[in-house]
């Protein structure tokens, strides 16, 4: 998904700086932005159940005193830790292609 996005970011700044911009690819990037919106939303679901799922092994580990919960705590948190990472990138990519649209938009 990054380098999708890293993808979709350069042809609009090769599109942008060629100043070949037409309606139809404005269209495109507005589509592109909802697929990503959707991911997006995907990813926070998965990594806001992953973060609970870790502290409520860890709690449990700690108040039960059992490794079979310490060990389901470190798998979840081996989990979480990537997918907080995944989630940051989505963000500021989608954030960064709200910025561009707008700008393309404008220029039509």
């Amino acid at each position: 998904m990054k380098v999708k996005i890293k993808d979709l970011i350069s042809l609009i700044e090769e599109k942008k700086e060629a100043k070949k911009i037409e309606k139809q690819f404005v269209e495109d990037v507005r589509t592109w932005i909802s697929f990503f919106q959707h991911e997006r939303l995907i990813h926070l679901i998965v990594t806001f159940f992953t973060g609970i799922a870790s502290i409520l092994f860890l709690l449990g580990a700690l108040l039960l005193d059992s490794l079979p919960l310490l060990l389901l705590f470190a798998l979840t948190l081996c989990l979480f830790i990537p997918y907080i990472f995944h989630y940051y990138t989505l963000e500021n990519g989608v954030q960064k292609l709200y910025n561009y649209y707008f700008e393309i938009k404008e220029k039509l």
